[in-house]
């Protein structure tokens, strides 16, 4: 795999502003205070990755804001490349309000409404230059509305022309769609450029979602419905769509991986205690990053996936809280190895 290219990975779709419950255990509405961090799989992808030693960039839009300013200062600290990022006039950086009730309540509420990283445009991605980098990410939200849908499927055509893999995270949110099986409909249409995908079980269930039944979303500021099907025909749905590898992620119970000649290798996870389940997912993709792009096989490169989702859960935020080279290393070593 090229080596001599100005990044390792660049990724593309949401950044935000990330308040997070400072009253862990407490219902929403008996939030006292809220702790400010930076958040958006393509954002927290693009610092887990640059914290593990690789060189990242980030492809989004931000506000002429304050907010946007956070966001930045905070990038420019961690060595993430930032000059593919447009302000752009007349919009908002997002924000996210999280719930923390461990283990398994996370209420999240979005504030997206005209945000910028929605406005990416076909000529910032031409801007940003696509073949320059070794791995092209996009977060499956980024495809949800104009323009930076037509964005991601240009920034995908010329991944695909330079061979750069591009690998995409399903990233469901079922509330940034209007209506969840467009959501399939659309990142069906553009996994057949794409090499690679990563999913929870929820997430693979949704890309090949038609009966409407099937879906049940109590509250639609919640991000995470639940959704009845067959998963395993799902993953043989989502294989037909021409990636060669699908990654899904179980939590605790690891991940497994799926490939294009029908071998499958489950890989167990790390039992942690945990704090807070969001952002575990973009760790855990940063970890098969870092592996893939250091040609692992697959069962050391999801090993290291699981480490970095498994130190990420026992912490109170996302990007900020990801995991060094040295970090994942440590506690690798003392969880039994790879």
């Amino acid at each position: 795999m090229t080596a001599n290219k100005a990044y390792d990975v660049i990724t593309y779709g949401r950044s935000s502003i990330d308040l997070y419950s400072n009253n862990i255990g407490a219902s929403f509405t008996d939030i006292k205070e809220f702790g400010a961090f930076v958040g958006g799989s393509p954002l927290n992808i693009s610092v887990g990755t640059r914290r593990l030693g690789l060189k990242s960039a980030l492809l989004t839009g931000l506000g002429q804001d304050q907010v946007g300013d956070f966001i930045l200062k905070f990038l420019e600290k961690e060595g993430v490349e930032t000059a593919f990022i447009p302000r752009i006039a007349g919009t908002r950086t997002s924000a996210v309000l999280l719930g923390i009730e461990p283990p398994d309540n996370f209420p999240l509420v979005y504030y997206r409404d005209n945000c910028a990283d929605s406005q990416v445009t076909i000529d910032d991605v031409i801007k940003a230059d696509i073949g320059q980098s070794r791995l092209f990410e996009v977060s499956a939200t980024a495809l949800n509305v104009e323009p930076s849908r037509s964005a991601a499927f240009f920034a995908a055509e010329e991944a695909v022309k330079n061979d750069v893999p591009v690998l995409v995270d399903l990233d469901f949110r079922a509330d940034q769609w209007h209506d969840p099986r467009s959501f399939g409909v659309t990142t069906r249409a553009f996994l057949q450029y794409s090499t690679l995908a990563i999913g929870t079980e929820e997430e693979v269930l949704a890309t090949m979602l038609k009966d409407p039944d099937q879906i049940r979303i109590q509250n639609q500021q919640i991000s995470a419905p639940e959704i009845k099907g067959n998963v395993d025909e799902a993953i043989a749905g989502l294989m037909k769509t021409g990636i060669t590898v699908l990654i899904v992620k179980r939590g605790e119970r690891g991940s497994s991986v799926f490939q294009d000649d029908g071998t499958v290798i489950d890989v167990p996870g790390f039992p942690v205690e945990v704090v807070n389940v969001l952002g575990a997912g973009d760790a855990f993709a940063s970890g098969v990053i870092y592996g893939y792009l250091n040609e692992w096989d697959w069962y050391k490169t999801c090993r290291m996936g699981n480490a970095c989702g498994a130190i990420l859960v026992t912490k109170h935020g996302c990007a900020n809280f990801n995991p060094s080279l040295e970090e994942v290393t440590v506690f690798i070593e003392e969880h039994g190895g790879f």
